[in-house]
């Protein structure tokens, strides 16, 4: 199982759009894709810029996989310039729930 856990920070004003861009990444992640048990993004409280994903895939492969969907180059194409900053990536080894959890 590989989780990727990724912070966000957009430009001021640029947030309804980025809303836009994630969910509709995580429509088409959760309709077309058998390798990713989890697509959630959440937005920080006390910084309304702020978003973080939680992904997880099967494998490196479903996660390879994602990166040349239609709707995932949707995604990149939609929030080119939308940063604040540098996105922060982290690929995890997930510790729990167990792996068969996500594939039951």
């Amino acid at each position: 199982m590989l989780v990727l856990v990724v912070s966000v920070k957009v430009k001021p004003g640029r947030a309804d759009d980025y809303i836009a861009a994630v969910q509709a990444d995580g429509e088409g992640t959760h309709a077309n894709e058998e390798g990713n048990f989890q697509f959630s993004c959440v937005r920080d409280q006390n910084d309304p810029d702020r978003f973080f994903l939680f992904e997880v895939y099967k494998d490196e492969a479903a996660l390879e996989a994602h990166r040349g969907m239609p709707h995932f180059l949707k995604y990149r194409e939609a929030t080119a310039g939308i940063y604040a900053e540098e996105t922060v990536r982290h690929m995890c080894t997930n510790v729990f729930p167990p792996d068969s959890w996500w594939t039951s």
